[in-house]
């Protein structure tokens, strides 16, 4: 039987090199880190075929990066054996050709000694080279294997080691909000840089950089340490290893200018510690509680253990909590049923969900083994279900409440708020990466089949959560099939889904796109404002895309010095690819994520959508014609939707 094939975000990787190596010909290839999984790939010859390929594409991606600090990620998820890679160089190091030979370096390093393993990475002074079998790319930045690496020359100025110290300190609190999470600074006679993978973010890149920054404060008076993790590195030496411009003024980027958090690193240091001793004593505790017998959980799901199911409320007390279900407590009305806010006896907020679904005894039993299912999925994306009650035919399930109600509200000026660009572009990522995990992570697939901006909500920072997946039929192992039940909001439901019944996880990809160029222009599906042969928003935007005139689209209220021209031309793009009539053109939700969190070009120009089709029976409504040869009287999707 074949062995267990785990990631390495899952396992510990061995560290089979971690010494330093004295920097004589070419210090931006020594190698400081390198591990391998423990586990092979199968089929071993797949892998390494779709290995060869992701590299194949980083290399090419940093050659033409322009300069140094390239970034680059390549993805094979379609592959017998899949494969994921990504590559960082310093911002320092010299030029494309330099960053290209780090990563010929450390990928020679890899393939040597890592042969099939299902994972590895290789961090070098200049670069970091990382691959695995499963999407690592929305993973933690800390993983076993974090090490420090000193060069056992002490610095004979008593000084150093307390300026090393210092400066270290405030790069790791200047780097996660500097641009491109990089900073490079020079301070009594200290040469340090820190620097972050760029798909870990500001609050990624800031617990990364807390491990390099403990680990490599055992250095000093060494007058040369690195640090390194999954994603983040961290060096000092008192002899420059960058250019004189490399550098930046850390104090825009500390919250108190000019002052060294060394201090703050050591009262957390130690509050951690006492931290860790009071999860011994919890663990212990719950070791001993374990073995009593389990009571039936009932009312706070929001102190419960994971992965156990929902918890079953009473029906009387949550038509207390939503005062009868009264006008003045519903929050909203969906295709599932009216929601209403709710306060708990324990002072909590949830949203209740009322439907009425259980008509039969089989019909209620499928549900609840639904709801169960449900209840289980955990993602940052995804609304989480807490429980459910039941009276009769009737159905309440509760969710946790989001403060700031759905995304439409503040797309289009019921909220008097407006997005920036960067609260934008977070919800698309969001959104992107709960669809990923729904169709690919969580054990069973999920297709959502209504994605639309009503169905995105925000949390009190504006974090988007998808709500109501789930609630249709769940998808069955094939690919696709043909359902009978249609649910979903016509002209956000791809055509194939609308029209012939034809469902995979591809409408969910063609709805993300059409929600995402809502987001960017601040426009509905079918806004009136539009052009009067354009009310359609996805057919302006492909009529733009033709004139090359992207920037059209984006919503007036965007301030133009905050965004990246390019990047919202680019975000479009891939909106656009996602609403490709063909679905095998359409990317996967999780190639979608590896799109957005990396500047390289498209790989592929998007094909136009489709606007108008040949009039089908859409399921559930009666054909206007006897024949449905495309020769026929037509009917377009924005008029499908207005119906």
């Amino acid at each position: 039987m074949d062995r267990l094939l785990l990631a390495p975000s899952a396992v510990a990787l061995l560290v089979v090199a971690s010494a330093w190596v004295p920097a004589a010909a070419d210090p931006q290839i020594t190698l400081l880190n390198l591990g391998c999984s423990q586990y092979n790939a199968t089929p071993a010859a797949a892998f390494l075929a779709a290995l060869n390929a992701t590299f194949a594409v980083l290399r090419a991606n940093l050659s033409s990066a322009g300069g140094g600090g390239g970034f680059a990620t390549a993805a094979e998820p379609r592959a017998a054996a899949p494969a994921f890679a990504m590559a960082q160089c310093r911002p320092y190091v010299a030029g494309a050709g330099s960053c290209a030979a780090c990563f010929d370096a450390a990928a020679s390093r890899l393939r040597a000694r890592c042969g099939a393993a299902n994972g590895g990475r290789a961090i070098l002074d200049g670069c970091v080279v990382r691959y695995e079998s499963a999407a690592f790319f929305d993973g933690p930045a800390t993983l076993p294997g974090n090490t420090q690496v000193c060069n056992g020359t002490a610095v004979a100025d008593g000084s150093f080691a307390g300026a090393a110290r210092g400066l270290v300190g405030d790069l790791a609190a200047a780097a996660p909000r500097a641009p491109g999470l990089a900073a490079a600074a020079a301070r009594g006679g200290v040469y340090a840089a820190a620097q972050c993978v760029e798909t870990v973010g500001e609050g990624g890149c800031a617990q990364c950089l807390a491990v390099p920054a403990r680990n490599i404060d055992g250095c000093p008076p060494d007058s040369d340490g690195r640090a390194v993790d999954a994603g983040c590195f961290m060096r000092y030496s008192d002899k420059p290893f960058f250019p004189a411009n490399a550098t930046i003024d850390l104090a825009p980027y500390l919250r108190s200018p000019g002052k060294s958090n060394h201090k703050g690193a050591i009262i957390g240091g130690i509050l951690g510690g006492v931290a860790f001793l009071l999860l011994g004593l919890l663990a212990l505790f719950w070791t001993r509680q374990s073995k009593k017998p389990l009571k039936p959980r009932r009312g706070d799901i929001l102190g419960a253990t994971e992965l156990q199911g929902p918890t079953s409320f009473y029906y009387k007390d949550l038509k207390v909590a939503t005062n009868n279900f009264s006008e003045q407590s519903k929050l909203g009305e969906g295709g599932f049923g009216d929601v209403f806010k709710a306060s708990l006896k324990n002072g909590k907020t949830v949203a209740v969900k009322r439907l009425t679904v259980m008509e039969t005894s089989r019909a209620k039993a499928d549900f609840e083994s639904e709801v169960k299912l449900i209840s289980n999925v955990h993602h940052r994306n995804l609304v989480r279900l807490l429980g459910c009650a039941s009276k009769g035919s009737e159905c309440l399930l509760v969710y946790e409440y989001m403060a700031n109600g759905s995304l439409d509200k503040f797309l289009f000026g019921e909220k008097s708020v407006a997005l920036n660009w960067k609260q934008r572009f977070n919800i698309i990522i969001g959104m992107a990466r709960g669809l990923a995990y729904l169709h690919e992570e969580f054990h069973v697939r999920i297709i959502h089949r209504d994605i639309k901006s009503s169905n995105v909500l925000l949390d009190d920072e504006f974090q988007p959560k998808i709500a109501d997946f789930g609630l249709a039929r769940l998808i069955p192992d094939d690919h696709s099939h043909l359902s009978t039940n249609f649910a979903g909001t016509l002209g956000y439901t791809a055509p194939e889904y609308a029209i012939h019944g034809q469902l995979s996880e591809k409408v969910d990809t063609y709805g993300f796109g059409v929600v995402t160029l809502e987001i960017i222009g601040g426009r509905k599906l079918n806004d009136a404002r539009l052009e009067p042969d354009s009310q359609y928003l996805l057919e302006w935007a492909w009529k733009l895309y033709e004139d090359n005139n992207l920037i059209e689209l984006v919503d007036r209220s965007l301030d133009p010095e905050e965004y990246n021209h390019e990047e919202v031309k680019r975000t479009m793009e891939i909106a656009l690819l996602c609403t490709q009539s063909a679905v095998t053109s359409r990317p996967m939700m999780s190639e979608v994520v590896v799109l957005l969190l990396t500047r390289n070009a498209l790989e592929f120009q998007p094909t136009r959508p489709t606007f108008i089709d040949a009039t089908r029976r859409v399921p559930g409504e009666t054909s206007t014609s006897s024949s449905s040869s495309a020769s026929k009287a037509t009917v377009s999707i924005s008029q499908l939707s207005a119906r």
